[in-house]
């Protein structure tokens, strides 16, 4: 071989292994691989945990939150019946997680759903309306009742078997009666059902019985809250129940009711009543079909089985830190001290916040 093909070959063979050099080996770290965390929220929550999701994934590209909203009933639903595989999920009455998670056992364990959550939030009652809405220029705190008692006014009621603002506008309008002292109010602003909502009174309490078929001759009743803004911005409907947050976000009017009606406090129980609704059968494997009658209050929690156990505490911590208080207060949702249920089970990484009063 002479020294023109000896250097020619050597030249290649360095070349070659400079190459190799920057191609990644057996030996190299793997590159960490994306994960899909899956967020569950009331759709009151939708608007503030959109927000979130981009700003947590700003900070944290591995990850692709995937948010969708729903009825706080069906919400846990996802979890507990169609093993969805949550990481997260927060509703808009935290007592339904410990009804429907705390003792619905995963399959082929003795662990339920959840064994604890935080409370984090909070929210107002009312309507929603739009200024072409009929007697938009009339409707007051005082007369609200009686201008959709109308007949030509269309109002919008979120379905009380799937969305906790729909069982709470039923429990608006019967507080409302014992308020404005009218024994109708109940039945003239909500019309007749085919399968009668009927309230049962004895003594001091009220169970508001909810059939298991509903249809309304006089109200639009849709699935979610959410659901109801489209028909209302549209123009098919008048008035819908909704929560203040959810109108002031989307720029409608609202009217926000008393104190004592609309949830926001425990202002309710100079009424004298213990209220709740009840429906009226069991359709779900996982429903406790018994909402009682309290402030409104959210709540969130890591189900038992999330995929991404250790990416959801990092979101959740994100959610209740500063960044996730800031982006709910541009979204006019307001949070509250956090209370932890069940706080031996809390996560070590979430310890912080017990006495914390954030």
């Amino acid at each position: 071989m002479n020294w023109r093909t000896y250097g020619q070959r050597l030249l290649v063979a360095l070349l070659a292994g400079s190459f190799l050099s920057l191609t990644p080996t057996a030996c190299s770290p793997a590159a960490q691989e994306p994960v899909e965390l899956k967020v569950i929220c009331a759709g009151s929550l939708m608007a503030p945990f959109t927000e979130v999701e981009k700003a947590y994934e700003a900070q944290n590209p591995r990850v692709d939150v995937l948010t969708e909203g729903h009825g706080s009933v069906q919400v846990i639903r996802y979890v507990t019946e169609l093993e969805s595989g949550a990481d997260v999920i927060a509703v808009a009455d935290h007592s339904l997680i410990p009804a429907m998670m705390y003792n619905v056992h995963m399959p082929d364990s003795s662990r339920g759903y959840a064994d604890w959550y935080i409370q984090f939030a909070t929210n107002t009652l009312g309507l929603a309306y739009t200024s072409d809405s009929r007697y938009a220029d009339e409707i007051t705190v005082d007369n609200w009742y009686e201008i959709l008692s109308r007949p030509d006014v269309r109002l919008g009621v979120p379905d009380p078997r799937f969305d906790a603002c729909g069982y709470r506008a039923l429990m608006a309008c019967w507080l409302a009666g014992l308020l404005y002292d009218d024994a109708d109010l109940f039945h003239a602003v909500l019309g007749d059902f085919e399968y009668p909502i009927s309230p049962q009174v004895q003594d001091r309490q009220c169970t508001i019985l909810v059939p298991e078929i509903i249809r309304p001759q006089k109200v639009s009743v849709r699935g979610s809250s959410v659901v109801l803004l489209g028909i209302l911005e549209s123009g098919d409907i008048d008035y819908a129940f909704e929560y203040k947050s959810v109108a002031q976000q989307r720029g409608l009017q609202f009217l926000e009711f008393p104190p004592e009606i609309n949830l926001g406090s425990d202002d309710f129980r100079s009424l004298g009543y213990d209220l709740r609704v009840k429906i009226d059968y069991q359709r779900f494997a996982s429903l406790i079909p018994d909402f009682v009658c309290q402030e409104i209050l959210y709540g969130v929690t890591i189900p038992a089985n999330s995929p991404h156990p250790e990416e959801a505490l990092d979101y959740l911590k994100f959610l209740l830190g500063p960044e996730g208080r800031r982006i709910f207060a541009e979204h006019h949702h307001p949070f509250v001290p956090f209370v932890v249920d069940r706080p031996e089970h809390l996560p070590d990484d979430l310890g912080y916040l017990l006495g914390s009063g954030q």
